[in-house]
Protein backbone atom coordinates (compact mmCIF):
# COMPACT_ATOMS: atom_id res chain seq x y z
CA UNK A 1 0.00 0.00 0.00
CA UNK A 2 1.23 3.87 -0.87
CA UNK A 3 0.69 6.50 0.99
CA UNK A 4 1.16 10.15 0.17
CA UNK A 5 0.80 13.48 1.14
CA UNK A 6 0.30 17.09 -0.02
CA UNK A 7 2.55 20.10 0.45
CA UNK A 8 3.34 23.46 -1.02
CA UNK A 9 1.25 22.30 -3.52
CA UNK A 10 3.80 19.05 -4.56
CA UNK A 11 2.40 15.67 -3.87
CA UNK A 12 5.41 13.64 -2.14
CA UNK A 13 4.47 10.01 -2.28
CA UNK A 14 5.88 7.09 0.00
CA UNK A 15 5.61 3.75 -1.88
CA UNK A 16 5.65 1.64 1.40
CA UNK A 17 5.16 2.06 5.68
CA UNK A 18 8.57 0.97 5.93
CA UNK A 19 9.54 4.01 3.25
CA UNK A 20 7.05 6.37 4.81
CA UNK A 21 8.57 4.99 8.46
CA UNK A 22 11.98 6.55 6.89
CA UNK A 23 11.10 9.14 5.26
CA UNK A 24 9.69 10.52 8.56
CA UNK A 25 12.64 9.70 10.58
CA UNK A 26 14.55 13.08 12.08
CA UNK A 27 17.95 13.34 10.19
CA UNK A 28 20.74 10.85 11.03
CA UNK A 29 23.57 9.50 9.63
CA UNK A 30 22.72 6.20 9.09
CA UNK A 31 19.66 6.52 7.35
CA UNK A 32 21.42 8.85 4.88
CA UNK A 33 24.49 6.10 4.86
CA UNK A 34 21.41 3.55 3.48
CA UNK A 35 19.69 5.46 1.25
CA UNK A 36 16.90 6.08 3.40
CA UNK A 37 16.68 9.62 4.70
CA UNK A 38 14.07 11.96 3.08
CA UNK A 39 15.41 13.92 0.15
CA UNK A 40 14.49 17.13 1.95
CA UNK A 41 12.68 18.64 5.03
CA UNK A 42 10.00 19.33 2.83
CA UNK A 43 9.82 15.80 2.14
CA UNK A 44 10.26 14.97 5.99
CA UNK A 45 7.53 17.06 6.96
CA UNK A 46 5.10 15.57 4.16
CA UNK A 47 6.16 11.95 5.20
CA UNK A 48 5.35 12.91 9.09
CA UNK A 49 1.74 14.48 7.67
CA UNK A 50 1.03 11.29 6.08
CA UNK A 51 2.28 9.24 8.99
CA UNK A 52 0.06 10.98 11.30
CA UNK A 53 -2.94 9.78 9.73
CA UNK A 54 -2.11 5.79 9.37
CA UNK A 55 -4.49 4.00 11.64
CA UNK A 56 -2.39 2.01 14.70
CA UNK A 57 -3.86 -1.36 13.61
CA UNK A 58 -2.01 -0.92 10.02
CA UNK A 59 1.16 -1.73 11.66
CA UNK A 60 -0.46 -5.12 12.27
CA UNK A 61 -1.25 -6.09 8.94
CA UNK A 62 1.31 -4.37 6.96
CA UNK A 63 5.10 -5.72 8.44
CA UNK A 64 8.09 -3.63 7.32
CA UNK A 65 10.09 -6.92 7.47
CA UNK A 66 7.24 -10.56 5.86
CA UNK A 67 6.46 -12.63 8.21
CA UNK A 68 7.34 -15.49 6.52
CA UNK A 69 11.13 -14.34 6.49
CA UNK A 70 12.07 -12.51 9.78
CA UNK A 71 11.51 -14.84 13.60
CA UNK A 72 11.17 -10.97 15.05
CA UNK A 73 8.19 -10.08 12.99
CA UNK A 74 6.67 -13.67 13.93
CA UNK A 75 7.71 -12.88 17.52
CA UNK A 76 5.85 -9.37 17.19
CA UNK A 77 2.39 -10.48 15.58
CA UNK A 78 2.14 -13.77 17.23
CA UNK A 79 2.65 -12.44 20.84
CA UNK A 80 0.29 -9.21 20.38
CA UNK A 81 -1.84 -9.05 23.36
CA UNK A 82 -5.02 -7.43 21.74
CA UNK A 83 -7.04 -7.00 24.49
CA UNK A 84 -4.30 -4.38 25.87
CA UNK A 85 -4.13 -2.88 22.73
CA UNK A 86 -7.91 -2.17 22.14
CA UNK A 87 -8.32 1.23 24.08
CA UNK A 88 -6.14 2.64 21.31
CA UNK A 89 -6.99 0.62 18.71
CA UNK A 90 -9.12 3.40 16.43
CA UNK A 91 -6.63 5.61 17.24
CA UNK A 92 -4.44 6.67 14.57
CA UNK A 93 -0.82 7.64 14.80
CA UNK A 94 -1.51 11.48 15.36
CA UNK A 95 -4.16 10.93 17.38
CA UNK A 96 -1.62 8.11 19.50
CA UNK A 97 0.78 10.87 20.10
CA UNK A 98 -2.13 12.71 21.32
CA UNK A 99 -3.27 10.55 23.96
CA UNK A 100 0.14 9.82 24.86
CA UNK A 101 0.34 13.11 26.06
CA UNK A 102 -2.92 13.35 28.01
CA UNK A 103 -3.88 12.92 31.16
CA UNK A 104 -5.79 9.75 30.19
CA UNK A 105 -2.13 8.06 29.54
CA UNK A 106 -1.07 7.84 33.12
CA UNK A 107 1.56 5.10 34.38
CA UNK A 108 -1.29 2.31 35.27
CA UNK A 109 -2.81 2.94 31.74
CA UNK A 110 0.69 2.89 30.61
CA UNK A 111 1.83 -0.50 32.05
CA UNK A 112 -1.72 -2.32 31.01
CA UNK A 113 -1.25 -0.42 27.50
CA UNK A 114 2.22 -1.84 26.97
CA UNK A 115 1.68 -5.67 25.56
CA UNK A 116 -0.34 -4.55 22.96
CA UNK A 117 2.07 -2.23 21.66
CA UNK A 118 4.66 -3.18 18.47
CA UNK A 119 7.74 -1.47 18.38
CA UNK A 120 6.77 0.13 15.21
CA UNK A 121 3.77 1.89 16.79
CA UNK A 122 6.11 3.33 19.25
CA UNK A 123 8.53 4.06 17.06
CA UNK A 124 5.83 5.67 14.40
CA UNK A 125 4.71 8.13 17.36
CA UNK A 126 8.28 9.18 18.02
CA UNK A 127 8.78 10.57 14.77
CA UNK A 128 6.01 13.11 15.16
CA UNK A 129 7.41 14.05 18.68
CA UNK A 130 9.74 16.19 19.56
CA UNK A 131 12.47 16.02 22.54
CA UNK A 132 10.22 17.25 25.25
CA UNK A 133 7.63 15.44 24.18
CA UNK A 134 9.53 12.12 24.59
CA UNK A 135 10.82 12.84 27.64
CA UNK A 136 7.23 14.13 29.24
CA UNK A 137 5.71 10.48 28.36
CA UNK A 138 8.34 8.25 28.87
CA UNK A 139 8.76 10.12 32.38
CA UNK A 140 4.88 8.90 33.16
CA UNK A 141 6.24 5.11 32.48
CA UNK A 142 6.92 2.98 35.64
CA UNK A 143 8.96 -0.66 34.98
CA UNK A 144 10.06 -2.36 37.85
CA UNK A 145 12.30 -5.49 38.34
CA UNK A 146 14.53 -6.71 40.68
CA UNK A 147 17.60 -9.52 40.81
CA UNK A 148 19.45 -8.63 44.46
CA UNK A 149 18.46 -5.05 44.34
CA UNK A 150 14.97 -3.34 42.72
CA UNK A 151 15.26 -1.12 39.30
CA UNK A 152 13.18 1.46 38.34
CA UNK A 153 11.60 2.48 41.29
CA UNK A 154 10.14 6.35 41.41
CA UNK A 155 12.66 8.60 42.75
CA UNK A 156 15.70 6.07 42.07
CA UNK A 157 18.21 6.36 39.76
CA UNK A 158 20.39 3.01 39.39
CA UNK A 159 23.79 2.88 37.98
CA UNK A 160 25.95 -0.26 36.58
CA UNK A 161 29.80 0.07 37.45
CA UNK A 162 31.98 -0.97 34.64
CA UNK A 163 35.56 -1.87 35.72
CA UNK A 164 36.39 -3.17 32.49
CA UNK A 165 40.57 -3.64 31.72
CA UNK A 166 42.41 -4.26 28.65
CA UNK A 167 43.83 -7.81 29.64
CA UNK A 168 41.11 -8.50 32.41
CA UNK A 169 43.94 -7.88 35.00
CA UNK A 170 42.51 -8.23 38.62
CA UNK A 171 44.47 -5.11 40.23
CA UNK A 172 43.19 -3.01 37.40
CA UNK A 173 39.63 -4.56 37.76
CA UNK A 174 39.83 -3.99 41.58
CA UNK A 175 40.85 -0.47 40.97
CA UNK A 176 37.92 0.24 38.97
CA UNK A 177 35.47 -1.86 40.98
CA UNK A 178 37.19 0.09 44.20
CA UNK A 179 36.64 3.32 42.82
CA UNK A 180 33.20 3.18 41.98
CA UNK A 181 31.73 1.45 45.18
CA UNK A 182 33.36 4.18 47.17
CA UNK A 183 31.08 6.52 44.85
CA UNK A 184 27.90 4.99 45.20
CA UNK A 185 28.05 2.87 42.14
CA UNK A 186 27.30 -0.32 41.19
CA UNK A 187 23.11 -0.75 42.22
CA UNK A 188 22.20 -2.08 39.05
CA UNK A 189 24.94 -4.59 38.40
CA UNK A 190 28.46 -4.62 38.38
CA UNK A 191 28.98 -5.86 34.78
CA UNK A 192 32.55 -6.35 32.98
CA UNK A 193 33.05 -6.55 29.13
CA UNK A 194 35.47 -9.20 28.84
CA UNK A 195 38.90 -8.63 27.18
CA UNK A 196 38.43 -12.33 25.81
CA UNK A 197 35.39 -14.24 25.52
CA UNK A 198 37.31 -17.46 26.49
CA UNK A 199 35.32 -19.61 29.16
CA UNK A 200 38.28 -19.73 31.51
CA UNK A 201 38.95 -15.99 31.50
CA UNK A 202 35.37 -15.10 32.11
CA UNK A 203 34.99 -17.75 34.90
CA UNK A 204 37.65 -16.12 36.46
CA UNK A 205 36.15 -12.67 36.32
CA UNK A 206 32.88 -14.18 37.49
CA UNK A 207 34.21 -15.93 40.54
CA UNK A 208 36.22 -12.28 41.06
CA UNK A 209 33.34 -10.00 41.47
CA UNK A 210 31.00 -13.16 43.25
CA UNK A 211 33.59 -13.46 45.44
CA UNK A 212 33.76 -9.29 46.44
CA UNK A 213 29.53 -9.43 46.43
CA UNK A 214 29.60 -12.57 49.06
CA UNK A 215 32.33 -11.02 51.47
CA UNK A 216 30.68 -7.57 51.32
CA UNK A 217 27.49 -8.67 51.53
CA UNK A 218 27.01 -6.17 48.70
CA UNK A 219 23.15 -6.33 47.68
CA UNK A 220 23.13 -6.09 43.73
CA UNK A 221 24.27 -8.77 40.67
CA UNK A 222 27.49 -9.24 38.42
CA UNK A 223 27.34 -10.23 35.16
CA UNK A 224 30.48 -10.67 32.51
CA UNK A 225 29.13 -9.31 29.28
CA UNK A 226 30.26 -12.56 27.33
CA UNK A 227 28.42 -14.32 24.18
CA UNK A 228 25.52 -16.10 25.52
CA UNK A 229 26.43 -19.67 24.28
CA UNK A 230 29.43 -18.94 27.03
CA UNK A 231 27.46 -18.01 29.89
CA UNK A 232 25.08 -20.94 28.85
CA UNK A 233 28.16 -23.16 29.13
CA UNK A 234 29.47 -22.01 32.08
CA UNK A 235 26.13 -22.42 33.96
CA UNK A 236 25.95 -26.04 33.14
CA UNK A 237 29.76 -26.31 34.76
CA UNK A 238 28.69 -24.31 38.20
CA UNK A 239 30.02 -20.88 37.71
CA UNK A 240 28.17 -18.67 39.52
CA UNK A 241 26.15 -16.87 36.47
CA UNK A 242 23.50 -13.99 37.93
CA UNK A 243 23.07 -12.32 34.47
CA UNK A 244 22.88 -13.66 31.34
CA UNK A 245 24.30 -10.87 28.69
CA UNK A 246 23.29 -10.66 24.91
CA UNK A 247 23.72 -7.72 22.69
CA UNK A 248 20.87 -8.23 20.47
CA UNK A 249 19.00 -6.30 17.20
CA UNK A 250 15.99 -5.92 15.29
CA UNK A 251 15.88 -8.77 12.47
CA UNK A 252 16.97 -12.31 12.26
CA UNK A 253 19.32 -12.10 10.07
CA UNK A 254 21.11 -9.22 12.62
CA UNK A 255 20.64 -11.57 15.55
CA UNK A 256 22.26 -14.26 13.36
CA UNK A 257 25.18 -11.95 12.81
CA UNK A 258 25.81 -11.98 16.74
CA UNK A 259 25.44 -15.40 16.36
CA UNK A 260 22.02 -15.55 18.24
CA UNK A 261 18.61 -16.99 17.74
CA UNK A 262 15.54 -16.84 19.72
CA UNK A 263 15.96 -20.57 20.33
CA UNK A 264 19.62 -20.01 22.33
CA UNK A 265 18.34 -17.24 23.89
CA UNK A 266 15.59 -19.68 25.03
CA UNK A 267 17.62 -21.91 26.22
CA UNK A 268 19.90 -19.13 28.21
CA UNK A 269 16.75 -17.84 30.64
CA UNK A 270 15.88 -21.03 31.38
CA UNK A 271 19.20 -21.81 32.71
CA UNK A 272 18.97 -18.72 34.53
CA UNK A 273 15.90 -18.86 35.66
CA UNK A 274 16.91 -22.55 37.09
CA UNK A 275 19.58 -20.94 39.20
CA UNK A 276 17.63 -19.11 41.17
CA UNK A 277 20.20 -16.93 42.82
CA UNK A 278 18.66 -13.38 43.05
CA UNK A 279 17.08 -12.34 46.57
CA UNK A 280 14.66 -10.35 45.54
CA UNK A 281 13.35 -10.80 42.31
CA UNK A 282 14.49 -13.27 39.40
CA UNK A 283 14.74 -10.89 36.30
CA UNK A 284 17.87 -12.64 34.83
CA UNK A 285 18.79 -11.34 31.29
CA UNK A 286 20.48 -8.16 30.54
CA UNK A 287 20.64 -7.24 26.96
CA UNK A 288 22.07 -4.10 24.90
CA UNK A 289 21.18 -2.97 21.96
CA UNK A 290 21.78 -0.12 20.00
CA UNK A 291 21.15 1.83 16.51
CA UNK A 292 22.82 1.04 13.24
CA UNK A 293 23.59 -2.52 14.63
CA UNK A 294 21.33 -3.97 12.06
CA UNK A 295 22.66 -1.81 8.84
CA UNK A 296 26.70 -2.48 9.81
CA UNK A 297 25.71 -6.14 9.20
CA UNK A 298 23.80 -5.18 6.27
CA UNK A 299 20.55 -6.59 7.99
CA UNK A 300 18.18 -4.15 8.16
CA UNK A 301 16.15 -5.26 5.16
CA UNK A 302 15.56 -1.08 4.34
CA UNK A 303 14.26 0.02 7.44
CA UNK A 304 15.45 3.05 9.00
CA UNK A 305 17.86 2.40 12.31
CA UNK A 306 15.19 3.42 14.67
CA UNK A 307 12.75 1.40 13.73
CA UNK A 308 14.50 -1.35 13.50
CA UNK A 309 16.13 -0.55 16.98
CA UNK A 310 12.92 -0.78 18.70
CA UNK A 311 11.78 -4.01 17.11
CA UNK A 312 15.21 -5.24 19.23
CA UNK A 313 12.92 -4.59 22.06
CA UNK A 314 10.26 -7.08 21.50
CA UNK A 315 13.05 -9.76 21.55
CA UNK A 316 14.75 -8.42 24.96
CA UNK A 317 10.47 -7.97 25.94
CA UNK A 318 10.24 -11.54 25.93
CA UNK A 319 12.44 -12.43 28.58
CA UNK A 320 11.65 -10.29 31.55
CA UNK A 321 14.69 -8.62 31.44
CA UNK A 322 16.51 -6.72 34.87
CA UNK A 323 18.39 -4.34 32.59
CA UNK A 324 18.17 -3.12 28.96
CA UNK A 325 20.65 -0.39 27.71
CA UNK A 326 20.82 1.23 24.50
CA UNK A 327 25.00 2.15 23.75
CA UNK A 328 23.55 5.48 22.22
CA UNK A 329 27.01 6.74 20.32
CA UNK A 330 29.26 3.48 20.59
CA UNK A 331 28.63 2.44 17.39
CA UNK A 332 30.33 5.50 15.99
CA UNK A 333 29.11 8.72 13.79
CA UNK A 334 28.53 6.64 10.14
CA UNK A 335 25.41 6.17 12.11
CA UNK A 336 24.75 9.04 14.42
CA UNK A 337 27.13 11.85 13.44
CA UNK A 338 26.89 14.46 16.51
CA UNK A 339 26.19 15.25 19.49
CA UNK A 340 22.35 16.53 18.57
CA UNK A 341 22.04 13.01 16.90
CA UNK A 342 23.20 10.98 19.69
CA UNK A 343 20.64 12.84 22.12
CA UNK A 344 17.90 12.32 19.87
CA UNK A 345 18.73 8.40 19.63
CA UNK A 346 18.70 8.37 23.04
CA UNK A 347 15.30 9.70 24.25
CA UNK A 348 14.00 7.83 21.10
CA UNK A 349 15.29 4.81 22.70
CA UNK A 350 14.47 5.54 25.90
CA UNK A 351 10.56 6.22 25.04
CA UNK A 352 10.14 3.65 22.74
CA UNK A 353 11.51 0.73 25.17
CA UNK A 354 9.45 2.19 28.29
CA UNK A 355 6.37 2.42 26.13
CA UNK A 356 6.81 -1.53 25.67
CA UNK A 357 7.86 -2.30 28.71
CA UNK A 358 11.52 -2.20 29.54
CA UNK A 359 13.53 -1.39 32.24
CA UNK A 360 15.82 0.91 29.90
CA UNK A 361 18.60 2.00 30.66
CA UNK A 362 21.79 3.97 28.74
CA UNK A 363 25.01 4.17 27.90
CA UNK A 364 25.21 7.80 27.03
CA UNK A 365 28.84 7.72 25.16
CA UNK A 366 30.63 8.68 22.20
CA UNK A 367 34.00 7.94 20.27
CA UNK A 368 36.21 9.69 19.46
CA UNK A 369 36.08 10.40 15.76
CA UNK A 370 32.47 11.68 16.55
CA UNK A 371 31.76 15.51 16.39
CA UNK A 372 30.66 15.21 20.80
CA UNK A 373 31.73 15.84 23.62
CA UNK A 374 31.84 15.61 27.40
CA UNK A 375 29.47 18.76 27.54
CA UNK A 376 27.55 16.29 25.44
CA UNK A 377 27.32 13.62 28.01
CA UNK A 378 26.33 15.89 30.57
CA UNK A 379 23.18 17.48 28.85
CA UNK A 380 22.18 13.94 27.58
CA UNK A 381 22.59 12.63 31.33
CA UNK A 382 20.70 15.34 32.64
CA UNK A 383 17.67 15.00 29.90
CA UNK A 384 17.63 11.29 30.25
CA UNK A 385 17.79 11.77 34.08
CA UNK A 386 14.52 13.48 33.62
CA UNK A 387 12.65 11.60 31.45
CA UNK A 388 13.11 8.57 34.15
CA UNK A 389 15.66 6.54 32.43
CA UNK A 390 16.09 3.32 35.11
CA UNK A 391 20.05 3.16 35.06
CA UNK A 392 22.83 4.69 33.59
CA UNK A 393 26.27 3.08 32.98
CA UNK A 394 29.77 4.78 34.46
CA UNK A 395 33.47 3.95 34.20
CA UNK A 396 36.42 5.51 36.17
CA UNK A 397 36.71 8.87 35.33
CA UNK A 398 33.93 8.54 32.35
CA UNK A 399 36.73 6.87 30.02
CA UNK A 400 36.95 3.03 28.76
CA UNK A 401 40.43 2.18 28.95
CA UNK A 402 39.47 -1.24 27.55
CA UNK A 403 36.31 -0.50 24.47
CA UNK A 404 37.87 3.15 24.09
CA UNK A 405 35.00 5.58 24.36
CA UNK A 406 33.76 8.13 26.45
CA UNK A 407 30.80 7.52 28.91
CA UNK A 408 29.82 9.00 32.23
CA UNK A 409 31.71 8.46 35.23
CA UNK A 410 30.78 7.63 38.78
CA UNK A 411 30.92 10.99 39.50
CA UNK A 412 28.51 12.13 36.93
CA UNK A 413 26.20 9.61 38.61
CA UNK A 414 26.40 12.11 41.83
CA UNK A 415 25.77 15.10 40.42
CA UNK A 416 22.48 13.41 38.74
CA UNK A 417 21.38 12.20 42.10
CA UNK A 418 22.17 15.44 43.70
CA UNK A 419 20.09 17.92 41.53
CA UNK A 420 17.54 15.63 40.87
CA UNK A 421 16.74 14.40 44.08
CA UNK A 422 17.28 10.71 42.86
CA UNK A 423 18.58 8.06 45.04
CA UNK A 424 20.17 4.96 44.23
CA UNK A 425 18.41 1.20 44.63
CA UNK A 426 16.83 1.14 48.38
CA UNK A 427 18.67 -1.94 49.29
CA UNK A 428 22.15 -0.80 47.75
CA UNK A 429 21.40 2.43 49.62
CA UNK A 430 20.73 0.45 52.90
CA UNK A 431 24.15 -1.09 51.88
CA UNK A 432 25.84 2.36 52.09
CA UNK A 433 24.00 2.94 55.04
CA UNK A 434 25.10 -0.02 56.85
CA UNK A 435 28.93 0.56 55.79
CA UNK A 436 29.08 4.48 56.71
CA UNK A 437 29.19 5.51 53.53
CA UNK A 438 26.20 7.66 53.53
CA UNK A 439 26.59 11.35 55.43
CA UNK A 440 23.40 12.73 57.18
CA UNK A 441 21.54 14.36 53.92
CA UNK A 442 22.48 10.53 52.07
CA UNK A 443 24.81 12.23 50.08
CA UNK A 444 28.73 9.87 49.87
CA UNK A 445 31.12 10.73 52.11
CA UNK A 446 34.28 11.18 51.61
CA UNK A 447 37.03 8.67 52.04
CA UNK A 448 40.76 9.00 52.01
CA UNK A 449 43.99 6.40 51.93
CA UNK A 450 42.84 3.37 54.01
CA UNK A 451 40.06 4.81 55.58
CA UNK A 452 37.07 2.81 54.67
CA UNK A 453 37.06 -1.16 54.98
CA UNK A 454 36.02 -1.18 51.27
CA UNK A 455 39.63 -0.17 50.46
CA UNK A 456 40.97 -3.61 51.45
CA UNK A 457 38.95 -4.69 48.09
CA UNK A 458 42.27 -4.01 46.50
CA UNK A 459 44.78 -4.93 47.91
CA UNK A 460 43.36 -8.82 47.85
CA UNK A 461 42.44 -9.05 44.47
CA UNK A 462 46.08 -7.13 43.68
CA UNK A 463 47.63 -9.78 45.08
Amino acid sequence: MSYSSVLGGERYRFETLARLLAAASPERSGDRLAGLAAASERERVAARRALAEVPLARFLTEPVIPYESDDVTRLILDTHDTAAFAPVAGLSVGEFREWLLSERADAAALAALAPGITPEMAAAVSKLMGNADLVAVARKVRVVTAFRSTIGLPGRLATRLQPNHPTDDPAGVAAALLDGLLLGSGDAVIGINPATDSPKAVRDLLELLDGVIRRYAIPTQSCVLSHVTTSVDLMARGAPVDLVFQSIAGTQAANASFGVTLGLLDEAYEAALALERGTVGQNVMYFETGQGSALSADAHHGVDQQTVEARAYAVARRYRPLLVNTVVGFIGPEYLYDGRQILRAALEDHFCGKLLGLPMGLDICYTNHADADDDDIATMLTVLAVAGASFVICTPGGDDIMLNYQSASYHDALYLREVLGLRPAPEFEAWLDSIGLLDERGGIREVSGDGHPLTAIGKELAA
